[in-house]
């Protein structure tokens, strides 16, 4: 499996959103249960700024996978997980520098 190894800036963020299967009844009353051994999937909003050169190397990185095949990601103080890329912008910012945006899904394989 393919290693991200690039670093983003600092204005990243993480979302989580547990799976959790929901049953509503009358008045207002709702049940919930937790859904399957791997509820707590992470996604990362991450920004780099780069010379074109680096960005280049990312976004053939990202189009490469196709949101298809998953890769190794750690984010600074957290667990190493397998992700995907789905989505990605690329800007240009100045001359000869370029950013991108990406969100990486956590998923499970």
């Amino acid at each position: 499996m393919q290693i991200f190894t690039w670093k983003a800036a600092y204005d990243a963020s993480k979302a989580v959103a547990p799976v959790v299967k929901v049953i509503k009844f009358g008045d207002g009353y709702e049940q919930r249960q937790a859904s399957g051994i791997n509820r707590l999937p992470r996604k990362f909003s991450l920004t780099f700024k780069r010379e074109t050169a680096g960005i280049d190397e990312i976004d053939a990185f990202l189009s490469a996978r196709g949101a298809v095949e998953a890769f190794n990601y750690t984010h600074p103080g957290q667990a190493i997980g397998v992700f995907v890329c789905r989505e990605w912008t690329r800007t240009n910012i100045a001359l000869g520098v370029d950013g991108l945006a990406a969100t990486f899904e956590e998923v499970f394989e």
